[in-house]
């Protein structure tokens, strides 16, 4: 059952929502001439593939056939669909009632990654089958039908043919129409060795062994999907005993000797197919779901209906012997796929620009699931800590509007970024708080129904929302959806019983950059919470124009105007408001306190206030017991220990071991009985910030100890504490420890301590240690991890520019070696490397990242931002400190 809070009740004290907003245009509706060149003509439209592939994995190769039912719509002797990296050696069509038969020859135009099939004669209108015979290379680069590779316990090699077909890869794995709107029935044969597991999207109808000693493993019929949806794998892998859910059955595909880190998984699965088909009003629509642990996967999962495929970090997990984030993001990443089973795959986007609201609406409901099924984990608050990585790149002048023209396969490959993700999920949760939680799922389930099988727009959602919740939900989205950047919002009292509230945009503003849309307005969903005559009240309304005077009906003692902490905007109190609330914060959420924190480092990044500043504030906060408070405080505290100069920085050092160490005495170094995950990780938050940016010698020590103990006795230490710990060794490491951290990544028994092992590693200053460590990065890490490994190379404080150095000598290897949608990914490294900017963009501006131009641009301006800030404030900070 979905949770329900009430919403506040509306008052007309708001003006028109139309007043002063400008007119939006969506971009679906202005396509330029260029887009058409990566249309497939209309002339021909599918509407089921009967496909069968043979994979060989020892020779990474596969070979099908298909047989394509179609509708001829006009007269033609040419059908193009798409196909890359394929070789193509038969091809005719026959006509569906007759059997009339033209033969085709095919011509594959690699740039335009399409095939031309011309036919021996004219095909007349009407339902006709497209027959295919094909093959190609499993790839090594995780895109298209690909191989991933694994070793055994008994140290033998073993490969998995898998598919990723997002965004539009399915080409790279059968000729297809190969976009979101053609959605098609999929019929999958799969021929494989007898040895071997097969899965793909439906359940099975056969299983045949054939005379050569292989089987004919034959699927279902799926629902009427998008060939990006499509998926099949084969491989040694096992599966769970299923468990139901209504009808549905649910498993875990894994490597052999890992079905002990399945249950977590299970019991997280059935709970969201059971919360989402209640959410949604609509039954789960696959006959079976699979969730498959991948050993190489280029993204964390994939929302292929009724085959999910993941990242075995973000499926396999003991929770007993992991942290709380660990566990939690298995929880979220399960959510947000099978969430995508209803809001992706049975009502899908048209085209890519609307990728945006795929992610988006599944972000925000793997965090409303993940809610549900474990409420003591508070996960609003932790989702601020994603919001705030959305704010930081929604304040740059190179910021994009949420939904965009997408014309090519590149441009849908750089919409998968944080704007896409977290602000697209943040501007849902206010609009769903704006509305209140029931008026808002009605309108979902009224869009979902109206549109199950087919393909929408994003105001389509708008529209459904606003026809439920009668109020102007379009004209209040757009603004937030087709415009760039986020106002922040200032509040004065001007009056007894009036607050004078403006919006301007927010900037991280840089002189030479001004903003082109800095005079842009939005319609701001505000719920505040003020104090007068002695109660707290309530009040919500919509700010629409520059500026309005909102008359309360009593006199104000101190107000907030965020109440909850879910709006998409920043805020500021002027004068005497902002002394009234600060006095105050103890009546604050725990979401609240922690926006608090992230304005001031926001406008302190942005040079409206200093970095001095900041910390008398953040001294405020040294009796908060909030987690969220805390992990921003020291997200903070590590930005100011990369401006400081080296003479200033053991002050800055003891700034931080005030604050901290008090807070983390109080808490004491062990869990008590009964703690909750939230305390747990409050306490290694602190630990962690006080043995690196506070550089405490008894954290240190007792780091030290805690590993010991870990390694003797690994279930014997909170995990929590463990993981704090290696990043406190790492931060003053030894080679004798690097050495010793590089055999426990090797060695690791899940794979969350695979991952801490190997991304506490670019943490060592250690100069040996650290060439070691980016050579391993081509060698023996993983191409899935090697970009977020060398990203954390180079945002190491003593040794970025020799990780730069290295990219930039390696530049072709990586792009050669490293999944290209990964490759911004590892870039947003450079942010930090202030002394040596200038050195960065010139790279890149020989060197350009196509499908992440936007993103990339992103980075290069954050790092001036940065750089800004450093030469602003670090000489400032040290005296202040002193």
């Amino acid at each position: 059952m979905a949770p329900h809070v009430g919403h506040f009740h509306r008052r007309s004290i708001a003006p028109p929502i139309g007043n002063g907003l400008p007119e939006l245009t969506p971009v679906a509706s202005s396509f330029v001439p260029d887009a058409l060149a990566h249309r497939l003509p209309r002339t021909v439209v599918p509407s089921r593939y009967v496909l069968t592939l043979s994979p060989d994995l020892a020779a990474a190769t596969f070979t099908g056939q298909e047989a394509i039912s179609v509708e001829v719509v006009e007269p033609v002797r040419e059908i193009v669909l798409n196909a890359l990296g394929l070789h193509i050696d038969a091809a005719w069509i026959e006509h569906a009632g007759t059997g009339e038969r033209r033969e085709a020859t095919v011509t594959l135009d690699e740039t335009s990654e399409r095939a031309h099939l011309a036919l021996d004669g004219e095909a007349a209108p009407g339902a006709w089958v497209v027959h295919l015979e094909f093959g190609g290379v499993l790839n090594a680069k995780l895109v298209g039908f690909y191989r991933s590779t694994f070793v055994d316990h008994d140290g033998h090699d073993h490969a998995i043919a898998v598919t990723q077909l997002e965004a539009t890869h399915a080409r790279e794995a059968f000729p297809c129409w190969d976009e979101p709107e053609l959605k098609a029935v999929f019929s999958v044969t799969l021929i494989v060795d007898d040895a071997l597991a097969a899965l793909s999207n439906a359940g099975e109808l056969s299983n045949e062994l054939l005379a050569d000693g292989r089987r004919r493993v034959t699927f279902a019929d799926t629902m009427k999907m998008s060939t990006y949806l499509v998926a099949f794998i084969v491989g040694p892998l096992e599966l769970t005993a299923p468990v139901y859910v209504d009808q549905t059955p649910l498993r875990v595909a894994h490597v052999p000797g890992k079905e002990h880190l399945t249950a977590f998984a299970l019991e997280c699965g059935a709970f969201a197919l059971d919360f989402f088909a209640d959410y949604y009003g609509i039954v789960y629509p696959g006959d079976k779901c699979d969730l498959i642990a991948v050993p190489d996967f280029a993204f964390g999962a994939m929302e292929n209906l009724g085959c999910i495929t993941f990242r075995e970090v973000l499926l396999l997990v003991e929770p007993e012997r992991s942290t709380h984030p660990e566990v939690k993001n298995v929880a979220d990443v399960i959510n947000h796929e099978l969430a995508h089973m209803w809001f992706g795959d049975l009502v899908t986007m048209k085209w890519w620009n609307g990728i945006w609201l795929n992610e988006a609406f599944a972000t925000f409901m793997e965090t409303k699931c993940t809610d549900a099924f474990r409420p003591e984990w508070n996960v609003w608050v932790n989702f601020g800590l994603s919001r705030t990585a959305a704010f930081d790149v929604d304040s740059l002048s190179s910021t994009r509007p949420i939904e965009f023209e997408v014309v090519s396969p590149r441009d849908a490959e750089g919409m998968f970024d944080v704007l896409t993700y977290e602000k697209g999920a943040s501007v849902l949760r206010m609009l769903e708080q704006y509305l209140g939680e029931t008026v808002f799922r009605d309108g979902i389930r009224h869009y979902l129904t109206r549109h199950q099988f087919g393909n929408t727009e994003t105001t389509d959602l708008w529209d459904a929302i606003e026809e439920s919740s009668g109020e102007p939900v379009r004209q209040i989205m757009d603004t937030w959806i087709f415009q760039g950047g986020f106002p922040i919002v200032e509040v004065e009292r001007v009056g007894p019983r009036t607050l004078r509230l403006r919006q301007e945009r927010f900037r991280f503003g840089l002189d030479d950059e001004p903003g082109a849309d800095d005079d842009a307005l939005w319609a701001i969903p505000i719920r505040l919470t003020y104090s007068g005559g002695g109660t707290r009240r309530a009040e919500r309304m919509l700010l629409s124009t520059r500026e309005h005077d909102l008359e309360l009906p009593v006199d104000v003692d101190w107000a907030h105007i965020d109440a909850g902490g879910s709006g998409f905007y920043r805020t500021r109190y002027v004068g005497e408001l902002r002394r009234a609330l600060t006095a105050h914060l103890s009546e604050l959420e725990p979401l609240e306190r922690y926006n608090i924190v992230d304005n001031e480092f926001a406008s302190t990044l942005a040079g409206s206030t200093t970095a001095a500043e900041f910390c008398e504030v953040a001294r405020g906060f040294g009796d908060d017991t909030e987690l969220a408070v805390w992990q921003r405080l020291a997200s903070a505290f590590s930005a100011l220990d990369r401006i400081i100069d080296d003479p200033g920085r053991p002050r800055l050092q003891a700034t931080v071991r005030a604050i901290v160490a008090p807070a983390l005495h109080r808490m004491g170094w062990s869990p008590s009985p009964g703690e909750s995950d939230i305390d747990r990780q409050r306490r290694a938050c602190l630990f962690e910030l006080l043995g690196t940016t506070g550089a405490d010698d008894d954290a240190r020590t007792r780091a030290r100890a805690i590993h010991d103990e870990y390694v003797a006795a690994p279930g014997s230490v909170d995990p929590e504490m463990v993981s704090a710990a290696l990043a406190v060794i790492a931060d003053s490491g030894t080679p004798a420890e690097f050495r010793e951290f590089v055999a426990r990544w090797r060695s690791a028994e899940n794979p969350q301590e695979e991952l801490r092992y190997l991304y506490s590693l670019p943490r060592f200053h250690d100069d040996e240690c650290f060439e070691e460590l980016l050579d391993l990065s081509l060698s023996e890490v993983r191409t899935q991890n090697a970009p977020f490994l060398l990203g954390r190379a180079l945002s190491n404080r003593t040794h970025g520019r020799v990780a730069w150095e290295f990219v930039r000598k390696n530049w072709p290897t990586l792009l050669e070696r490293l999944p290209s949608s990964t490759i911004t990914r590892m870039a947003e490294g450079v942010k930090w490397l202030v002394d040596i900017a200038p050195d960065v963009e010139g790279f890149f501006a020989e060197h350009p990242v196509p499908q992440g131009t936007k993103t990339l641009a992103q980075h290069l301006e954050r790092l001036k931002v940065n750089a800004a800030f450093r030469d602003r404030d670090h000489a400032a900070l040290a005296r202040a400190l002193s």
